[in-house]
C-alpha cells in the first residue's frame, strides 16, 4: 500500500467480534453461533440492530446491537474498526440478493481490510477463525500508522 506507513498492535486474547447477517443469511449465522457458544462467550460480542437481538435471544449471551445495517449498523461496526475497537468481522452476507445498502456493505469489507482484522464471510470461514489458536491469544498484526499519517499531512 503506497504513501501509508504501517505499525504493530496486539489484539488480545479476548477479542471483540462484530457479528453480521444479511436477512437471508440470519439463520445460518444464528445456527453457526449456537454451535460456535461456548467459544464465543469468551469474547465480546456487537453486532448490527437486529441480528444482535436476534443473537442475545438465542444464545442467552451478552451482545451490543448497533442500529440496523441498512440504516447505518454497518458504518457504526466500520468507525469501530477504524477506531479499533472490534478486532474481528463475521459477516454472513447474502452473494444471491442485491442489496440496497451495498456501498456500505463494501465500505464496511474495506476497513476491515484497512485496518488488517479477521474476517469470515460463511460458516466454513468462521469456523476456521474461531479454530485458530491465535483466537484465544495475544497477537500481534500490522495496521495503518495514523500518527505518521497525520505528521505527514502538513
Amino acid at each position: 500500500m503506497i504513501g501509508i506507513s504501517f505499525t504493530q498492535k496486539t489484539l488480545a486474547a479476548r477479542k471483540r467480534i462484530a457479528l453480521v447477517a444479511h436477512d437471508h443469511c440470519k439463520i445460518f449465522l444464528l445456527d453457526w453461533a449456537e454451535r460456535q457458544k461456548d467459544k464465543l462467550a469468551q469474547h465480546e460480542l456487537v453486532a448490527t440492530g437486529t441480528t444482535g437481538l436476534l443473537l442475545q435471544q438465542r444464545l442467552d449471551l451478552p451482545v451490543e446491537s448497533m442500529i440496523s445495517g441498512p440504516l447505518g449498523g454497518d458504518q457504526q461496526l466500520g468507525a469501530r474498526i477504524a477506531e479499533q475497537r472490534v478486532d474481528m468481522l463475521v459477516f454472513f452476507w447474502d452473494p444471491f440478493e442485491p442489496q440496497p445498502h451495498d456501498p456500505d456493505i463494501k465500505a464496511l469489507l474495506r476497513v476491515a481490510a484497512v485496518w488488517n482484522i479477521p474476517v469470515a464471510c460463511n460458516e466454513c470461514s468462521a469456523d476456521y477463525l474461531l479454530s485458530s489458536p491465535l483466537m484465544d491469544q495475544a497477537h500481534e498484526h500490522r495496521i495503518p500508522d495514523y500518527a505518521t499519517y497525520l505528521l505527514g499531512r502538513g
